[in-house]
C-alpha cells in the first residue's frame, strides 16, 4: 500500500497569520502520526511563509521515536540554506524541486539542463553521504525519467498539479496515462515513484489505480481543506483509505 505523507505546510500557513502560536504545528504532526499517516513532509521556503527552519528542527524531534518507519521527507531548492537544514535534521527522504525562491508553489519539474545538471550534481553530493533518499520533483512525462536515473537519484515524485486541473475540467484521462507511463518507466530504471501536487479525495482513488506499485503520496493543501469540514485525523484516515483503494 502506498504511504501517505502529510505535509503540514499549510498549518503553519494559518499559524503564522497570528502571533500565538496556534495552531501548532507539532500538535497536528502527532495527530497525523496517531491517525495513521506513514511520515511528514515539510518544504521550508526562504521567506519561511509557512514552515520555517525551527518547525523542521522540532518535527525531527518530535518524530525521534517514531522514526526511520515514520519518515521526514524534507522539500526544497537545493541551495545552502535548505541543504545546511538537511543536514542537521538527517530526513529520511528529501525531495529536490527547481522553485525559484519566490515561487508560489511548486509547479514545474526538473528538466536537467547543464545548469540544473551541475546544481543537482553538488546537492547530491552532499545529500547521499547523509543516508536520506533524494528524489527529483518532475512533470508527468516519461522522458523526463531516464536524466534522473543517469545523474544518480533515488527516484521521482510526479507532478500531479496538471492531472488534477484536468479532472477538475472533465477530462482526467491523458494526464492520468502521462502519469502512468512516468511510473512504469522509473520503474523499469529501478527508481522509487512518489507522487504529489492538488491530489484529493476525489481524484486520488483513480490515479492510485492506474499507477500500481508507487510508494509513496505527498498531500498537504487538500487534505488540510478536507480538514476543516471533517477533522484533522479523520481526514488524515479518509487519505489513507483512498490510497488503499478504498472509499
Amino acid at each position: 500500500m502506498p504511504r501517505l505523507s502529510v505535509n503540514l505546510n499549510k498549518i503553519a500557513l494559518l499559524r503564522n497569520s497570528r502571533r500565538t502560536g496556534v495552531p501548532d504545528v507539532f500538535r497536528f504532526g502527532r495527530i497525523a502520526h496517531d491517525a495513521g499517516a506513514d511520515g511528514l513532509t515539510a518544504h521550508p521556503r526562504p521567506d519561511e511563509r509557512h514552515i520555517r527552519r525551527t518547525d523542521v528542527l522540532g518535527l525531527a524531534e518530535l518524530m525521534r521515536p517514531w522514526r526511520p518507519s515514520f519518515e521526514l521527507n524534507l522539500e526544497g531548492y537545493p541551495d545552502r540554506r535548505f541543504l545546511d537544514i538537511v543536514a542537521e535534521t538527517r530526513p529520511e527522504q528529501c525531495t529536490l524541486v527547481p522553485d525559484s525562491p519566490d515561487a508560489f508553489t511548486s509547479e514545474e519539474g526538473w528538466k536537467l539542463d547543464a545548469a540544473q545538471r551541475r546544481l543537482v550534481d553538488t546537492a547530491l553530493n552532499e545529500l547521499k553521504p547523509l543516508g536520506c533518499r533524494v528524489i527529483l520533483f518532475i512533470d508527468p512525462d516519461p522522458a523526463a525519467v531516464a536524466p534522473v536515473h543517469n545523474i544518480g537519484a533515488d527516484g521521482i515524485e510526479i507532478y500531479t498539479g496538471s492531472y488534477a486541473a484536468a479532472f477538475r475540467a472533465g477530462h482526467p484521462q491523458a494526464l492520468m496515462q502521462a502519469c502512468a507511463a512516468t511510473a512504469a518507466r522509473a520503474a523499469e530504471l529501478g527508481l522509487v515513484v512518489n507522487i504529489g501536487h492538488d491530489l484529493n479525495l476525489d481524484n486520488l482513488p483513480a490515479l492510485t489505480a492506474a499507477l500500481p506499485g508507487f510508494a509513496e503520496a505527498s498531500i498537504g493543501h487538500e487534505l488540510t481543506a478536507d480538514a476543516l469540514v471533517m477533522g484533522f485525523a479523520a481526514t488524515v484516515r479518509a487519505y489513507k483509505a483512498a490510497l488503499g483503494g478504498s472509499a
